[in-house]
């Protein structure tokens, strides 16, 4: 099994502070900037950053769902890390100044990918659907962000 890696990066017209803010907002901001793709979304612990157990489906494809329970952590500063108690599947935000009055978002989802042929398949084009997955969440905070 190979290590598997989408990497979705966006500049925010707010300050970083803003944005992680409303990047840990699990029960207000994130759910509203959600993608079609994700379901059953709901807040089963805390609900702003570090401790916050979160649960949704995400439909990479039309045939292929995943059942996520995400446990959120914060490691460092500006950084919040969504580890799946289902799966191998991690997803690190990290949101950084740009300069004045803006920031830099960088979504990085890792997770051990399928052997064989079907891996082949998983390494080459998930990644591609997950960026664009969230490059329609990182535009829907942006707007939400921006206001």
């Amino acid at each position: 099994m190979a290590q598997v890696e989408a990497v979705t990066e966006r500049i925010v017209a707010a300050d970083a502070e803003t944005v992680f803010d409303a990047v840990a907002d699990y029960r207000g901001t994130r759910e509203r900037v959600l993608p079609e793709q994700f379901s059953e979304y709901e807040v089963r612990e805390g609900g702003d950053g570090e401790g916050t157990v979160v649960h949704w489906q995400l439909q990479a494809t039309s045939k292929r769902v995943r059942d996520c329970l995400m446990e959120v952590s914060e490691p460092i500063d500006g950084e919040l890390v969504e580890k799946d108690r289902n799966s191998s599947l991690v997803t690190t935000w990290r949101v950084t100044p740009a300069g004045e009055g803006r920031s830099r978002v960088t979504v990085t989802t890792t997770w051990k990918g399928a052997g064989g042929i079907g891996g082949f398949f998983e390494r080459t084009f998930a990644p591609k659907g997950l960026s664009r997955i969230y490059d329609a969440m990182l535009a829907k905070l942006a707007a939400e962000v921006e206001k």
